[in-house]
């Protein structure tokens, strides 16, 4: 997979300045408005896979959320704070499924119009909901950065106000409230373990669990076949790549974005990248040892705590299951082709 520079990062700047990334303070005050729509999701302690891994194993399910991801968080806290001309003009945004749920959720709440770009074979379960949700769905192209590129163009001919899944502060800070949430049932964490697609979980790791104990080592996990961020904070730069490959949609990104990356060089310690195999092989683990339904994305941040376990042992550690969006057929094809851990 060869990499080239990214030339196109949209909504990296406001009038040609830097995005200003949020702050702990930022975490907080969105806190004040997302705890007035959603309630905190559980923290549960696995036994079975503590005793497992060799370490003490606390899983954050964010999977539980009403549109069953911690998106959520953040398209209530951006949609809240849009000026009022912006939410009568109605917004339009692209996804692989679960930030779109977050933004027609959001809009619904606020009685604003969302349109929403998807691949032409975005996950249906995701799809459906966002219909429901009452957002316009518009499929094009053949994954999450053709469906960006559609997005674009209809802000441009529609006048529709743009929000980007990643290169935005206030999503950041809505969705890093799941980070503050975990840091304060288990203050004396010694790791937090993040997916990261665009970045913006991670980001609010950074930023908020960190922000509160600077000690904690905060790991993100990438899907092995879309690499284009871990790549990028290796290189220190920003990548796009021509093709990726991996069923986890939540992660299926080509290019990595300026606003995530810089937080994430200055606060992530390391990044890890997991085999579908693996991903596929964390999904039946959780459900099998802790009950818990992950898809690909959500369970990517368990499979790189499992392939450190060696390096985790005797801490404290928790790991994001972001999203259980789940296809039956996903499900099936795990069954068929690999085993729990």
């Amino acid at each position: 997979m060869t990499g080239i520079a990214a030339t196109d990062d949209p909504k990296a700047t406001i009038d040609g300045a830097e995005l200003a990334p949020p702050t702990l303070q930022d975490v907080f005050l969105a806190r004040n408005v997302v705890d007035r729509y959603l309630e905190p999701t559980p923290l549960l302690y696995s036994e079975a896979l503590s005793q497992k891994l060799g370490f003490d194993l606390w899983l954050k399910c964010e999977n539980l959320q009403p549109i069953g991801a911690f998106k959520i968080r953040g398209g209530i806290y951006l949609i809240s704070k849009l000026p009022e001309a912006q939410k009568a003009r109605g917004v339009v945004s692209a996804s692989t499924g679960n930030h779109g749920q977050s933004i027609a959720y959001a809009a619904r709440l606020f009685g604003t119009r969302a349109v929403i770009c998807v691949p032409e074979q975005a996950n249906p379960i995701k799809v459906a909901s966002m219909e429901r949700l009452g957002a316009e769905v518009v499929k094009a192209g053949r994954d999450f950065d053709d469906a960006r590129l559609n997005a674009e163009r209809l802000q441009r001919d529609e006048g529709l106000s743009y929000i980007h899944s990643a290169n935005e502060p206030d999503l950041i800070a809505g969705v890093g409230t799941y980070s503050l949430e975990i840091i304060e049932k288990v203050p004396d964490l010694d790791a937090l373990v993040v997916p990261i697609g665009a970045g913006s979980g991670a980001c609010g790791a950074v930023i908020a669990a960190k922000g509160v104990s600077p000690s904690l080592r905060v790991i993100g996990a990438q899907a092995a076949g879309a690499p284009a961020f871990h790549d990028s904070w290796q290189r220190n730069e920003l990548l796009s790549y021509e093709t990726m490959d991996t069923f986890a949609e939540g992660m299926a990104t080509r290019q990595a974005f300026s606003l995530p990356l810089r937080i994430l060089r200055e606060g992530l310690d390391s990044i890890v990248l997991i085999s579908d195999s693996d991903l596929r092989r964390s999904i039946l683990t959780l459900l099998e040892q802790a009950r818990v339904l992950a898809e690909g994305a959500g369970a990517a941040a368990f499979a790189a705590a499992h392939n450190l376990k060696e390096e985790l042992a005797g801490k404290k550690v928790a790991v994001v299951v972001s999203g259980g969006n789940l296809e039956a057929g996903m499900l099936a094809r795990a069954l068929d082709e690999e085993q729990a851990w």
